[in-house]
């Protein structure tokens, strides 16, 4: 698979499929581009599909800053670099951080917007203390199975992962969690930290699709209809069942409704 180096640091991405467009899709925090498997083999059937690492997660390059910012301006180099025109930029929670300045600041590289399971807020005073202490936790020992336990909980809906059927899966992203390196940690600082946009809602034009989990308790539903109401003409749609991970609890529901909301732009 390929890497480009944008903003002075190597990104890896996975590029699959033909087509006269192109979706970009930007994952969360503690993911790579993998958690969107579903989502390249079933759009790369039609469309030119990227997903991409961000720094310090995935296989790209452990560099900082890790800021929101700085993480942003790499998506944009990333787009100008690999893409001849705007895209259909989907990005979950870390990604949607990435998506909203993109939108806002680049409108020249966002032909419509996908959010999931993100917010236009700074991280709520009150998730920082739990947050913090277990960063402290992984810049020690790792994502070590207690930690990694425990963030599923946040990751995913109490319902999905209460099923029987889904245990294949809850392991291997489990797995995928446990495989963070310390170095995670700096990555984490950049989005509990990061400061909100939402002064900035009113500068997207683009269209835009906001997707989120009625189990999601990282971002909660509340977070994605503030996003909906800061944007002009901005849908907004509820999926039952789904956590913080849609795009892997619930993949046939969430390629249905962005390949829809592609048909229509």
């Amino acid at each position: 698979m390929p890497t480009i180096e944008v903003n002075e640091v190597k990104l890896f991405y996975e590029e699959k499929g033909f087509g006269k467009e192109t979706i970009i899709f930007s994952h969360g925090l503690l993911w790579s581009h993998r958690m969107f498997q579903n989502q390249i083999d079933f759009f790369s059937k039609n469309y030119r599909v990227i997903a991409y690492d961000h720094r310090g997660q995935g296989q790209s390059e452990v560099k900082g800053p890790f800021d929101m910012e700085t993480v942003a301006e790499d998506a944009a180099e990333l787009i100008q670099n690999l893409v001849d025109g705007p895209v259909h930029f989907a990005g979950l929670s870390m990604g949607g951080f990435v998506g909203l300045r993109l939108a806002a600041r680049r409108p020249d590289l966002i032909k419509s917007l996908i959010l999931m399971e993100t917010s236009a807020n700074a991280e709520p005073v009150e998730n920082l203390p739990q947050y913090k202490t277990l960063n402290g936790i992984v810049k020690w020992v790792g994502v070590i199975p207690p930690i990694a336990s425990k963030v599923m909980h946040l990751m995913f809906a109490e319902s999905w992962l209460s099923n029987p059927s889904n245990k294949p899966l809850i392991k291997y992203w489990k797995q995928e969690l446990s495989s963070n390196k310390r170095s995670i940690s700096g990555p984490v600082e950049g989005v509990i930290y990061r400061k909100g946009v939402e002064d900035e809602l009113s500068k997207i034009t683009c269209p835009t699709l906001i997707i989120v989990g009625d189990e999601d308790v990282a971002t909660k539903p509340e977070k994605a209809k503030y996003i909906q109401m800061g944007i002009g003409k901005a849908k907004l749609h509820l999926i039952p069942g789904a956590g913080h991970s849609s795009c892997i609890e619930k993949p046939d529901e969430v390629n249905r409704l962005i390949a829809e909301w592609i048909m229509e732009q």
